[in-house]
């Protein structure tokens, strides 16, 4: 992409954000709010800096850890899933309601259940990761692997293809562009689930501070480590956005191509 393009990308929510923090920081002085509700954004940027060594050295590294690791786990299960309903109908069936009925349940309520069965671990904040994040993952991927071309499945049937060639010749790249988009929803809100485990209890971690500071009413920090949260977030997702464009540059000549027909 051109300096041009990226500029025209990424000038209109700069710009947007930027307007959005002078009106939170003029509203904070006007109304003079007070700053264990709602500190303005220059306490904040003030408190990043105050607390940089705990933040960057101690908390962040520990949260980037556990979205990572939930982050994989949850891609390895939601494809797995996903590949296994494709290939057995019967098991689609029956699993496929699961799959749904697993996102009805309450992260907050099931999340005490992983903390006794796996204690203040890394395992138990990837599991609350994995059971937020596997979901869009699997539906993303299985919708995909449904959607292949249904003239190339004939042809490559009438050629005497096995299903397993079929699956991996004709199912499996139509499935890409889906199953990345689910990848990236899925860095997204691997952060939340990271953020879940980290708040019910742990040693540190960007949610264990971002607790303590609760409990003391120090908002400033606290809304520092929702920022590194957040920038977290969109670091993951944009990384996977880039290992998209890498992996499957024929899908955005297409859609590229449609475009300027």
């Amino acid at each position: 992409m051109t300096g041009g393009g990226l500029a025209r990308q990424w000038a209109p929510p700069a710009l947007l954000m930027a307007g959005l923090l002078a009106a939170w920081e003029a509203g904070c002085r006007l109304l003079r709010v007070p700053a264990f509700i709602l500190p303005p954004p220059s306490a904040v940027a003030a408190a990043l800096w105050e607390m940089r060594e705990p933040l960057f050295r101690v908390h962040l590294p520990v949260t980037a850890l556990e979205v990572a690791v939930g982050f994989v786990a949850s891609g390895v299960v939601g494809v797995a899933l996903a590949a296994a309903m494709r290939l057995s109908p019967h098991l689609a069936r029956a699993l496929y309601p699961l799959v749904v009925a697993s996102q009805t349940i309450p992260v907050i309520a099931i999340s005490p259940v992983f903390l006794l069965w796996f204690g203040y671990t890394l395992t138990q904040k990837v599991a609350v990761t994995v059971l937020i994040s596997f979901f869009t993952v699997t539906v993303n991927t299985y919708d995909g692997l449904r959607s292949a071309d249904p003239d190339l499945v004939d042809l490559l049937r009438a050629a005497g293809a096995t299903r397993w060639q079929i699956f991996t010749r004709a199912e499996v790249p139509s499935a890409l562009p889906l199953f990345f988009s689910g990848l990236k929803v899925a860095a997204a809100v691997s952060v939340i689930g990271a953020t879940i485990g980290e708040w019910l209890g742990g040693e540190a971690g960007l949610g264990v501070f971002g607790r303590r500071m609760v409990s003391s009413l120090r908002a400033a920090p606290l809304f520092a480590s929702v920022f590194l949260l957040s920038l977290l977030g969109i670091g993951f997702f944009l990384l996977i956005a880039w290992v998209e464009r890498w992996a499957i540059p024929w899908h955005f000549r297409e859609v590229q191509g449609r475009r300027s027909a």
